[in-house]
């Protein structure tokens, strides 16, 4: 017996992507192997250590625990999607690396995915609001203490692009 696939639609990354699915394919999978978006990284296949973050409609979802068919319309935003058309930097990517954020990088995309999620809506966090900000992302190789100062200063630079004009 074969497996049914389904067509589905996406727009990843302000582009709309079609691919063809098992029912029970993961949307990491999908985004890595189908669409070849190798940033989003699979880790615990859990949902626990958030490595595989990505925002769905805005909102911050573990890619490993949504099948593929279950996001069919839904706006996609990869860690890849962070930077913009020209190539600049977002500010967390930024800000994660003035604040040396990352060590061995393998958590660095759900965390980058979530903190730009939770600055559109926490614009002005507090160094314990950015604590549980992230609280939901695990990280082997550091302390936290970057990521968090990371989290602070990404704001910093959001705030100063509002009043520049130049927000993100």
């Amino acid at each position: 017996m074969t497996e049914q696939i389904h067509e589905i639609r996406l727009r990843v990354n302000g582009v709309i992507r079609a691919s063809a699915v098992p029912a029970r394919r993961l949307l990491s999978d999908c985004l890595r192997h189908d669409l070849g978006l190798t940033g989003t990284h699979v880790g615990c296949e859990h949902g626990v250590c958030g490595a595989c973050t990505v925002l769905v409609g805005g909102r911050p979802m573990r890619s490993c625990l949504m099948f593929a068919v279950s996001a069919q319309g839904s706006d996609i935003t990869t860690v890849e999607g962070l930077v913009r058309p020209d190539g600049t930097m977002h500010a967390v990517q930024r800000a994660f690396r003035e604040c040396h954020g990352l060590q061995c990088g393998f958590c660095t995309p759900g965390f980058l995915t979530v903190i730009a999620a939770y600055l559109e809506e926490n614009p002005d966090p507090t160094e314990e609001e950015a604590r549980e900000a992230i609280s939901g992302n695990l990280c082997r190789c550091t302390g936290y203490q970057n990521i968090v100062k990371a989290v602070l200063r990404a704001a910093e630079i959001l705030r100063e692009g509002t009043r520049e004009g130049t927000a993100r």
